[in-house]
């Protein structure tokens, strides 16, 4: 099953803190997940952030510090991919780092185990027209793979407190409140996708799974595509948003597959809010509809029986 660092984590979070539902469970997972933290889901997730994290902030800056050995271009270029679209190469450009040490860095933050390479499964031009002229666009068009924080809450330490870092060490947690607030959604998305592919992949797991992922070239962007060894193709987008999916969002990521020539076996929808009416209509073998709840399927026990392991120790 895919990333089952993260399936750990997700599990560890739950029978640590018990939340009363999987909305609740994902939307603080989100945020301390990879903690070894006992964490009162009943507390607004705010009030959480300022007395956990904000009101610690130099007890857990100085352990963050020492996880990426106290080396500013770490800090830099682990920014970069918490805030931005998590390519490579942008996230070298907003570090002000090149393909050479950023790649150096890149290497040791592996090693540290914060992050994890996903890798594009675009084909390059040059080889799908091996015997074309390529427009200049096409010949310079360069593939860059995508990271993936191992950990959440080290994400969520790079997306909301690094760059609030001064406001924050003056005591002023106002201004990363209200960015909390206002991005809490669109920053949970992400968490709420890997797993929404562990999920699907755990409904999966009698069958040999090829590959496994989200899929981007540079004009089309898919949450999850998932190929298994029988030539199945399963399809999938999630949206952590606040409104039901209905049919637009199924002709959205039909028009996608028609683009890409790809003719789904399933098409698979992860919604936290559920589904308009037409939308439950149409689910059967060809679509599969899931919501929040139906991760509680990931809660079940194990064979391997392996404990997740802290942030910080």
């Amino acid at each position: 099953m895919a990333n089952e660092k993260l399936l750990d984590q997700f599990r560890s979070f739950y029978f640590k803190n018990y939340p009363d539902d999987m909305e609740t469970q994902i939307s603080y997972f989100a945020v301390f997940g990879g903690l070894d933290w006992e964490v009162d889901t009943t507390q607004p997730i705010s009030h959480l952030v300022q007395t956990l994290i904000l009101e610690n902030f130099e007890i857990l800056d100085a352990k963050v510090q020492e996880l990426i050995i106290h080396n500013e271009n770490n800090r830099r270029l682990l920014k970069a991919l918490a805030i931005g679209d998590r390519r490579i190469f942008s996230a070298f450009n907003k570090a002000g780092l090149n393909n050479g040490n950023g790649g150096g860095i890149l290497n040791f933050l592996q090693e540290k185990g914060l992050i994890q390479l996903e890798y594009s499964r675009e084909e390059h031009p040059r080889y799908l027209k091996p015997n074309a002229k390529l427009k200049r666009e096409e010949a310079r068009h360069r593939i860059s793979h995508k990271v993936l924080f191992t950990y959440p809450f080290i994400r969520f330490w790079y997306y909301f407190i690094v760059p609030n870092i001064k406001n924050i060490q003056e005591k002023n947690y106002e201004k990363v409140l209200q960015d909390f607030e206002q991005k809490h959604n669109s920053y949970t998305s992400l968490v709420y996708e890997e797993l929404s592919e562990v999920l699907l992949n755990y409904h999966l797991r009698d069958s040999h799974i090829l590959s496994s992922g989200s899929y981007w070239d540079a004009k089309i962007e898919i949450d999850i595509l998932t190929l298994t060894q029988n030539g199945n193709i399963y399809v999938g987008e999630c949206k952590w948003t606040n409104h039901k999916i209905n049919k637009k969002e199924l002709h959205k990521l039909k028009e996608k597959c028609e683009k890409l020539s790809i003719e789904p076996t399933q098409i698979v929808f992860f919604s936290k809010r559920g589904y308009s009416k037409e939308m439950m209509a149409l689910s059967g073998s060809s679509l599969a509809l899931y919501d929040s709840e139906d991760f509680k399927a990931l809660l079940k026990k194990s064979s391997r029986q392996e404990k997740s392991q802290p942030l910080f120790s």
